[in-house]
């Protein structure tokens, strides 16, 4: 009996993963064909097939892999010592991938997909409140310590993560600088906050 090696499994999908992601960012879902996901990842069509049976599984692989990166952030921000520094590590956990040359295209794939894959809905809409609640979380407990938010902490939690939406919208722009938005965007986040006292 064949035995599987773990990693090498693992570094097989992660390459199918990366020239899929490669392709759905170039053309679309529709536009994109398990052919040419593996001309790009350079293997066969059996070889894919044991991987992901369908286009659409990896295309739902592709944000369910990120979703799981997600889960931890948010662990290790509830974990932390300061809620200051757990909102703090978490918005930046959210931001990290916004200079990533895909996104543009990624982004508009999956808005296109939501509107007619229910259960990838699903699974994005669902992640999303997870991270509302978690970011909610970390503001209530802020203020338990005398550091209230600028709005109440379930308002503040959804203005945050729409800022965050707003950055990886406004990613495929022609003028578009990654850093700049993070810098911006962590300038709002203190204001919902404090209030412009930038003091923790």
């Amino acid at each position: 009996m064949r035995t599987v090696n773990p990693e090498q499994h693992a570094r097989k999908r992660a390459a199918i993963l990366a020239a899929a992601a490669q392709e759905f960012a170039e053309k679309g879902v529709d536009g994109t064909s398990t052919a040419s996901i593996c001309r790009r990842a350079g293997i066969g069509s059996g070889t894919l097939f044991h991987y992901f049976p369908t286009k659409r599984e990896i295309f739902h692989a592709l944000f369910a892999d990120d979703l799981e990166h997600g889960a931890r952030a948010r662990a290790a921000a509830l974990a932390a010592d300061d809620p200051r520094e757990g909102l703090d590590g978490l918005v930046g956990h959210l931001l990290a991938g916004a200079d990533d040359p895909l996104v543009p295209g990624l982004m508009a794939a999956a808005l296109f997909q939501v509107n007619r894959d229910a259960e990838f809905a699903r699974l994005l809409g669902e992640d999303e409140e997870r991270t509302i609640e978690t970011l909610t979380a970390l503001l209530r407990a802020l203020a338990d310590d005398g550091r209230p938010p600028v709005f109440p902490p379930e308002r503040t939690a959804r203005w945050i993560q729409h800022l965050v939406d707003a950055v990886f919208l406004a990613a495929g722009d022609e003028d578009f600088d990654a850093d700049r938005s993070r810098a911006e965007l962590r300038t709002m986040v203190d204001w919902l906050l404090t209030g412009g006292d930038r003091t923790p």
